[in-house]
């Protein structure tokens, strides 16, 4: 192969207007989003929960923080569900 027949990369490549990951980079994004919310939510619900058995933390951050688990654990299972593929 000469050098004149290797295709030239300019910027990001596959990133480039039009291409397929080009169009899957938004559901990624949000994906990535949805997964990070989930852990830190998961976390402070730990947090929280230990906190209530120790006497240091209410029982109402417990109960609001596994209630905010719940509804981020259901619409991160909708968002997969409701998903296209492109």
């Amino acid at each position: 192969m000469s050098r004149h027949d290797v295709p030239e990369q300019h910027g990001l490549g596959t990133l480039e207007p039009g291409t397929r990951q080009r169009a899957q980079l938004p559901t990624r994004i949000a994906d990535i989003a949805w997964s990070a919310l989930t852990v830190l939510v998961a976390l402070w619900a730990v947090w929280a929960s230990v906190g209530a058995v120790r006497g240091t933390t209410a029982w109402a951050y417990c109960a609001v923080a596994w209630v905010l688990l719940a509804v981020a654990l259901t619409m991160r299972v909708l968002a997969v569900r409701r998903r296209t593929t492109v």
